[in-house]
């Protein structure tokens, strides 16, 4: 039995199995680079080692590190997560080799899977070689052959681009995953990728649960994904999920993994790969099949032997990643505190106990304390019923035997006695479901009711339904030991239509949050830009696409710009509720998705009436009996324009349709053409840089508080490259120095943010007259990088002077007209707010 595990990872899946691990009774042990000291993930953790340095490649890729850190700490097993050596099959050797366990497959299964073009070859497909490709071959992809996440992939659909993008990927997986392999494959034009989630044990049993879309991609990373994967043909669906248990089988596969396909529109399916790890997106899986497939890796970990079959899905499931990114600027990845993160996650009145709106990760956290979905309280029923403490669902500490109508709850989770349960059925709280100690054997008529989630007691069974609450639920809870060999069959009777789900997944949580950051943190820019996975679940797929959407909606995330409005978007647009999207959705859309939302210049004047409260001054006689002044405040590029009145109150000048009804220091109600919408207004710091308005009326809107005697200085000169995200300068253009002529779209620097490379180009043609990056620097965002002069040519050395001259002049003439106004007003102003109240 597992006493601690390491998780060699960080972020939002380090959380995610820590807290599996808490239910357990599991130690958690976190490593943490230089970068991550204080992060939510250390927090998390029993204990911690550091990993001295920032880069992955000198601390989350280096596997002797890790080794060296779970032994020094004392733990029995390596939980790899995802990215980074998740899928390297030497660590796992080296693991196993230090007498740790390592929860994930076989070390062999990952070296003939893990490598795209090793499972391609082991799958009898063909690959492209580059020096033989030909414009009629185009467009294709450029891939990793390890890893994933998008890292390392690049289309060419221009024969002279190949050899940059070649290189360009070579390096990205170098970084990314320690392995600068790269092959090239046809790329499929507006294709589905679908997947299928599978799991293994050691004796021959392959899980196949169900689908999962993922086609909402950008930079080939996922962004939006769901289960099942709506709309696939029965044959499509068939095809995929036989593939997916022939290659499992193939490799002697045993955890928990992935088989991943590109469906063409003429509905042919395409092998891509197998991922052998946890998915990202696996809590979609969790929700519809009711099963905790952190805890499931834990126990075939341990040598548990699967049921025959899984679980019954129920329900549609969708999750969005949260990234801090710009999608307006071609997702640059943005950094910086995280101010708030909080989502309503709403369950429902029979969970037991009310889940904070408060992000996971942390005590208080979407789970509602439990490792998974929350199951419903158990019911007190009628006699005739006995209950073992401390049970894990469906894993009975000793064989039990009932009569037709006995009803045995075991446990109300770890260690917490369960609680009566109905006549004719049995109830299992927390726990893996599916997995029993001893077999059990039932009469006609008996129910089992396996679930409650971790930490949480089951809810009642009757004799032809059960309810399932937790993610751990499973349909046969005896069908096999914990040993390391399969128990002996159980006499079952044939269990009751329901009996896995049931009404169950009704008493889920609607929305979970699994995140990686916490309010308070600082998003940095070494490693992933996710900040947290939003997921739903609804009866029909309209209904968990409408709890996300409205979810995301009315979130709190306020600090780094994330990707928060086009995910409620991408949710909303026909083209996805419809369920016709693929993998070019954004190519199409991103315009569209990222125009300017509406409702920007109400923010900006509930921004500028709540600053107002603020400075105080709202009570009646404060006032000096004339008529005041207008008074201004400017957000971005809105200056709003307000008189206060003898009452108190606030009456808006120029702003037609719009009245003010009420307005305190953090929230202000304005009437909009005859309608009241609420704006709740957050601000940080004594000085703020942005002001945050969240309202469901008008949208969330982070404004930028515009200084009132600005800085001519700050004013940048024509031809600037200024760097669009803090990041490390990886290299130049070849032969770049002062003096060189370029040309508009000419690659010049390259950055790395979070694992991605990021190509800055010469913004116009001309003469590049400074050259400030340099291979290796750190740079944050808006730093020069260099300056590109187009009126200069080669001879012209002096050019550009008396341009730069005047536009200093022109910046210094605009600052002298604006101190004067600025000056005008605060007289104004200091005149109204000096009087006594």
């Amino acid at each position: 039995m597992l006493g601690s595990v390491l998780v060699a990872n960080r972020g939002e899946i380090a959380c995610r199995v820590f807290r599996t691990c808490r239910e357990l009774g599991i130690a958690a042990v976190a490593v943490f680079s230089d970068a991550d000291e204080g992060a939510l993930h250390v927090r998390e953790a029993d204990t911690a080692v550091r990993l001295p340095g920032a880069a992955p490649s000198e601390t989350y890729l280096r596997g002797d590190l890790i080794v060296k850190a779970a032994l020094a700490a004392g733990a029995d097993a390596v939980h790899p997560g995802y990215g980074f050596l998740s899928e390297n099959a030497d660590f796992a050797r080296a693991v196993e080799d230090a007498g740790l366990v390592w929860i994930g497959p076989p070390p062999a299964a990952i070296e003939a899977m893990a490598s795209k073009t090793r499972a391609k070859e082991l799958m009898g497909l063909a690959q492209l070689d580059p020096a033989s490709l030909t414009e009629g071959d185009l467009p294709v992809l450029v891939k990793a052959a390890a890893g994933g996440g998008g890292r390392g992939m690049r289309i060419v659909r221009e024969l002279p681009l190949l050899e940059g993008e070649l290189a360009a990927a070579r390096a990205e997986a170098e970084s990314a995953f320690g392995d600068g392999e790269v092959f090239v494959e046809p790329y499929v034009e507006r294709g589905r990728h679908v997947e299928v989630q599978i799991a293994a044990d050691a004796f021959g049993t392959v899980w196949a649960l169900g689908t999962r879309d993922c086609s909402l991609q950008r930079r080939h990373q996922k962004v939006i994904e769901e289960c099942p994967a709506p709309g696939l043909p029965d044959g499509v669906f068939g095809e995929v999920r036989g593939s997916a248990e022939r290659v499992a089988r193939t490799v002697g596969y045993r955890g928990v993994g992935t088989v991943e396909f590109l469906v063409s529109p003429d509905g042919r399916a395409h092998f891509l790969e197998m991922n052998t790890r946890l998915q990202v997106e696996h809590p979609v899986t969790e929700a519809v099949y009711g099963i905790d497939l952190v805890a499931l890796q834990l126990r075939l970990a341990e040598g548990a032997a699967l049921p025959d079959a899984p679980p019954a899905p129920h329900g549609h499931a969708v999750e969005a990643r949260l990234y801090a990114e710009d999608p307006g600027r071609g997702w640059t990845p943005t950094s910086g505190a995280l101010h708030a993160l909080s989502f309503p996650t709403r369950p429902p009145s029979s969970v037991g106990g009310s889940a904070p709106d408060t992000p996971g990760g942390s005590a208080a956290n979407a789970f509602g304390g439990s490792a998974a979905w929350p199951g419903p309280a158990a019911a007190r029923g009628a006699g005739g019923a006995s209950a073992a403490g401390g049970g894990v669902a469906g894993l009975s500490a000793e064989p039990a035997s009932r009569a037709p109508g006995a009803a045995v709850n075991v446990g109300g989770g770890f260690g917490t006695p369960g609680s009566p349960a109905e006549p004719a059925g049995s109830a299992g709280g927390g726990g893996v479901a599916g997995l029993s100690a001893e077999p059990a054997s039932r009469a006609p008529g008996a129910a089992v009711s396996a679930g409650g989630g971790f930490g949480t007691p089951g809810g009642p069974a009757g004799p032809e339904n059960a309810a399932v609450g937790g993610d751990d639920a499973s349909a046969a809870v005896d069908a096999h030991a914990l040993a390391g060999r399969p128990a002996a069959p159980a006499a079952r009777a044939p269990v009751a239509a329901g009996v896995v789900g049931g009404e169950g997944p009704a008493a889920l949580p609607w929305v979970r949050v699994d995140a990686g950051y916490a309010a308070g943190d600082a998003v940095g820019v070494h490693y992933d830009a996710m900040v947290a996975k939003v997921i739903a679940w609804g009866a029909t797929r309209e209904e968990a696409v409408r709890r996300l959407a409205d979810a995301l909606r009315r979130g709190r995330v306020h600090g780094p710009v994330t990707n928060r409005e086009v995910l409620v978007r991408s949710l909303e647009h026909p083209e996805f509720r419809e369920g016709r999207m693929d993998t070019g959705f954004y190519e199409r859309h991103l315009a569209e998705l990222t125009a300017p939302a509406g409702g920007e210049r109400h923010a900006a004047v509930a921004a500028a009436l709540a600053d107002a409260a603020r400075r105080g001054g709202t009570g009646p006689g404060a006032w000096r009996n004339l008529p005041s002044q207008p008074q201004t405040k400017t957000y971005g590029e809105h200056t709003v324009r307000y008189r206060r009145t003898r009452d108190g109150g606030y009456a808006l000048v120029d702003e037609p349709g719009v009245r003010v009804a009420g307005v305190t220091p953090r929230t202000v109600w304005l009437e909009i053409d005859g309608v009241v919408r609420r704006h709740d207004v957050s601000v940080y710091g004594a000085a703020p840089e942005r002001v945050y308005v969240d309202s469901v009326g008008t949208g969330s809107h982070a404004l930028l508080v515009r200084p009132r005697f600005p800085d001519p200085q700050d004013r940048t000169e024509p031809g600037s490259l200024l760097a669009p995200m803090p990041g490390t300068v990886v290299r130049v253009g070849e032969g770049l120095k002062p003096g060189a002529r370029v040309r508009a779209g000419q690659p010049l620097v390259w950055l790395e943010a979070m694992k991605m490379e990021h190509r800055v180009d010469a913004p116009a043609s001309g003469t590049l007259t400074a050259l400030h990056a340099v291979p290796g620097r750190q740079v944050e965002v808006g730093e020069l990088l260099a300056v590109v002069d187009e009126a200069r040519d080669d001879a012209g050395t002096g050019a550009g002077t008396g341009a730069e001259t005047g536009v200093k002049a022109e910046a210094k003439a605009d600052m002298k007209a604006d101190i004067q106004d600025d000056i005008q007003d605060d007289i104004q102003d200091d005149m109204q707010e000096d009087e006594p109240s």
